[in-house]
Parts: C-alpha cells; sequence; structure tokens
C-alpha cells in the first residue's frame, strides 16, 4: 500500500484515456444505459448492517501468512505468493455463490491479476465497489499491508451470502494486483472499461491497511475539509466520507481525513470521475501526541512499524482497529447498496446418493412446497459432487416446468474428485413449489463418480 509519494504524483498526472483501447464486458453487467444520479440521488443514512467477527478476518490473514511462509516469505506481484493468495480467495466466493472474474495483466515481464466477485443481485446499471489490494512488496508477507483490508472485504462478502443480502444495488467486491508497484492491477481494470460500463459502478470504496499496530482512523477526505492540499475527490465522495464519519462517531471514535493522494487504488477511479472513499489506519507517518490522546498508542512512533518490512506479520495488527474496521466496511456496504437483509430462505435438500454412470447422466431431484409465489432471483443451488475428474462434469438445474438452467459447465482443467459449492441462479420466472431436478451429465470417458446430495434454498 501507499507506494512512494513521487510515483504517486507521476501516476495522477499521467490522465486515464477516455475510449480505452480494449473495452471489455464488466463480469455480469449488461449492455443497456446506465442510470443517471452519482449515489442514486438518495441521502445516505446510519441503517443496521451486520456484526464481521474479527476472529474469522483473522483466520484469513492466517492464511496469508501460512501461503506467504510456503513462498518464500512473500505474495508480491508476480510470485507464486500472490497467486495462491487470489485462489484462496476465489474459492471462498466461489462456494458462497458469487460469480467471480480473474482479470490478467502483464508488467515487468510478470503476469499480475485482479479478482472480480459479484453479488448476483441489484441493478447492474447502479454498482458500488469495494476493492483491497492483495500484493505484498516482496520484503515481506504484507499481513497488515493489506492482507488486512483483503481480508476484511473478503468477510464482508461472505456475510452479503450468510445473510441472504438482497441489495437494491449490484454489489462488485474486487482484490487488486500489482498496486505495491504502481496500481498496476486497478489502473488495467479501469482502462479496460468501456465508457458505459465506467459509467455504472456509482462508488468505489478502498480498504488498504486497516490494522496498523499503532492506528489511526484516518477517512478519505471527500471534499477537502482538511485543505492540505489534494482537492475534493468527485462529486459524491463526501457523501461516502460522511458515511463512515457518522458510522465512527456512532461508535465513539473519532477520525481524520486523509488526502487523496494517489497512492492507492482509488486513484484510478478518481481520475476518470468515480465518487470514493474509504478508510486507513496509518502507514509510514508518525503519531503526534494529539493523536495518541485521542485515539490511544504511542506518539513519536508510526503508525505501523512494520510498514513494508518483513516483520509485517499476523503479530504486527491491532485487533481492535481491525474489528472497527472491518464493522465500518460492512457497514458501507450495506448503506451503499441499499437492500434488505433477512434471515436465511427456506431450504430443501437431498441426501440420496446418485451414480452418475462414465458418459452418462444422472438425475437427483427436490420437491419444494409451501414457498409463495416464484423463486428468488438468487435462488441458492448447493451441490456435493465426488469424481474421479470434476472437470468432465456438466451439471444443469431443471425447474419443475421443465426449463433448464446451467449451473456447471465442464471444464478439462479441473482436475479435482470434489465439488462442494453454491451457484446461485435466477429462477425469477419460475413458480417455487413443485420437482426441481439437479442433472449431472459426464461429458468423457474412464471417470465415474456420484451425487452425494445437494440442497436449494429460497
Amino acid at each position: 500500500m501507499r507506494f512512494p509519494l513521487f510515483i504517486a504524483a507521476c501516476l495522477l498526472a499521467a490522465a486515464l484515456p477516455a475510449t480505452p483501447a480494449f473495452a471489455g464486458p464488466v463480469p455480469g453487467a449488461p449492455a443497456d444505459t446506465p442510470s443517471a444520479g452519482a449515489l442514486g440521488g438518495a441521502p445516505l443514512s446510519l441503517a443496521p448492517a451486520p456484526n464481521i467477527s474479527v476472529a474469522n478476518v483473522k483466520a484469513h490473514l492466517s492464511q496469508f501468512q501460512t501461503i506467504a511462509n510456503n513462498n518464500g516469505g512473500t505474495r508480491a506481484h508476480g510470485r507464486p505468493g500472490f497467486r495462491a493468495s487470489l485462489d484462496y480467495i476465489k474459492a471462498k466466493l466461489d462456494a458462497a455463490g458469487y460469480q467471480t472474474t480473474i482479470q490478467s495483466f502483464v508488467y515487468n515481464n510478470a503476469t499480475g491479476y485482479n479478482l472480480l466477485a459479484e453479488w448476483p443481485v441489484g441493478d447492474a446499471n447502479n454498482v458500488i465497489m469495494i476493492g483491497s489490494h492483495l500484493d505484498s512488496v516482496s520484503a515481506g508477507p504484507g499481513i497488515n499491508d493489506n492482507a488486512s483490508g483483503s481480508a476484511a472485504i473478503l468477510e464482508s462478502a461472505l456475510e452479503v451470502a450468510r445473510s441472504n443480502y438482497q441489495p437494491t444495488k449490484r454489489l462488485r467486491f474486487a482484490w487488486w494486483g500489482a498496486e505495491e508497484v504502481g496500481l498496476r492491477g486497478s489502473r488495467y481494470y479501469v482502462t479496460n472499461l468501456a465508457a458505459a460500463a465506467r459509467s455504472r459502478i456509482k462508488a468505489y470504496m478502498n480498504y488498504d491497511m486497516v490494522g496498523s499496530p499503532n492506528p489511526a482512523y484516518f477517512v478519505y477526505d471527500g471534499d477537502d475539509s482538511d485543505r492540505r492540499g489534494s482537492g475534493p475527490g468527485p462529486a459524491g465522495s463526501a457523501e461516502l466520507e460522511r458515511l463512515l464519519q457518522d458510522y465512527f462517531t456512532s461508535i465513539g471514535v473519532q477520525t481524520e481525513g486523509t488526502d487523496f493522494d494517489g497512492r492507492s487504488d482509488y486513484g484510478p477511479f478518481i481520475a476518470v470521475g468515480i465518487p470514493a472513499g474509504g478508510t486507513f489506519t496509518g502507514a509510514e507517518g508518525i503519531k503526534t501526541a494529539a493523536q495518541a490522546r485521542k485515539w490511544g498508542g504511542t506518539s513519536g512512533v508510526a503508525y505501523d512499524r512494520c510498514y513494508h518490512r518483513a516483520c509485517d506479520t499476523t503479530s504486527n495488527i491491532n485487533d481492535t482497529a481491525l474489528d472497527r474496521n472491518a464493522d465500518a466496511i460492512a457497514h458501507s456496504v450495506w448503506n451503499l447498496s441499499g437492500g434488505t437483509s433477512g434471515p436465511p430462505g427456506t431450504s430443501f435438500e437431498s441426501t440420496t446418493n446418485v451414480n452418475v454412470p462414465d458418459l452418462g447422466s444422472a438425475d437427483s431431484t427436490i420437491t419444494v412446497s409451501g414457498v409463495p409465489g416464484n423463486a428468488p432471483s438468487a435462488l441458492q443451488v448447493y451441490v456435493d459432487l465426488h469424481h474421479t475428474w470434476i472437470g468432465d462434469l456438466q451439471v444443469d438445474l431443471v425447474a419443475p416446468d421443465g426449463s433448464v438452467y446451467r449451473v456447471k459447465n465442464s471444464d478439462s482443467n479441473d482436475s479435482g474428485d470434489v465439488l462442494h459449492a453454491t451457484y446461485p441462479v435466477n429462477a425469477s420466472s419460475e413458480v417455487a413449489n413443485g420437482v426441481w431436478t439437479l442433472r449431472v451429465r459426464d461429458t468423457s470417458v474412464n471417470d465415474t463418480g456420484y451425487i452425494d446430495g445437494w440442497k436449494l434454498t429460497f
């Protein structure tokens, strides 16, 4: 996080192209006209969001530490520890029902990756993005910088799925590659969005270093009220700043503004006029005596003494700051997307073992009753499949009227032998009650397996 300021200044001076050469699609977004309004026009307010388990966030941090330990002590761009970190997050999100996309790019003769995860509910013309860079510097494992932000937004994303959250706007989470060498991943993403796709993004929230051991509580200064020289963010950024300020005020924590100085992944977004916000607990800066009186900790010492060093490990985290910021992230997710949470929906399950023959197909059925109206737009389909080559399997959900919804395509590169995953299906045109069928087809020879069970959650 927060690579050297002179590099940031150079990058901010280089305007992003108005019409990129490659205008690839936004994952999950349709090609229709975006709606107007920076943040949808409605005033933001304090709305209930779930408490994010700091124990769960720290469990992710432990996984990132283990990944770094197993890969030369680092998770840097172009190193195997980075890709292993990305694969860890992707597996969690895939199992939770997200639509995930890996975007690759090349910088400094090494392949980098961004991971994008879309919750397939809400208006795809009104996208709220929550992002964090996943890479470390080469000198260390980067647990505060920035496994902390990566783990906190991951846990918020997983809580969206657990709580059966139904946002009005579309939620898109992002984990950026190669931030530490010049915001390369986020710049690549923004540059390669078509103009219409870019205009659908109504806000970008950036979370970079949220567990510093001698923490500050900084909020990005959207309206330049602190007047430190970087200027305000795009229209709507002040609204994002107030949302976070009000949250911290509600839990009795004072905040200070921090400049949009171009040193983190909000840079490419504000360069094209997308409102941005987020929190930051401090890097190499020195905590003042006034800040120590306000927040605790030690004055005259850096917010993070292990910034960009090998000692940025799981012991380099302040649990209180991590907990507060994780909850602030959830607060921003729930408030900006304007949805409703409720108890998990009614589930129906089959635990009957059904064999899948070699180069054949098998059906397993579930009878649904007592559910009023139609199925939801994000019907959750959980599958438990065992097969000697999972990549051979094609999986479909068959509705009571015979309509077929593809759940999983066959993929010859997937050599696993067990598949435990949840897939969202837009079945809103289907009457919920009736007999639903999971159809599993083996598309190649020499392998067999079985359906161990499956479940529908409405």
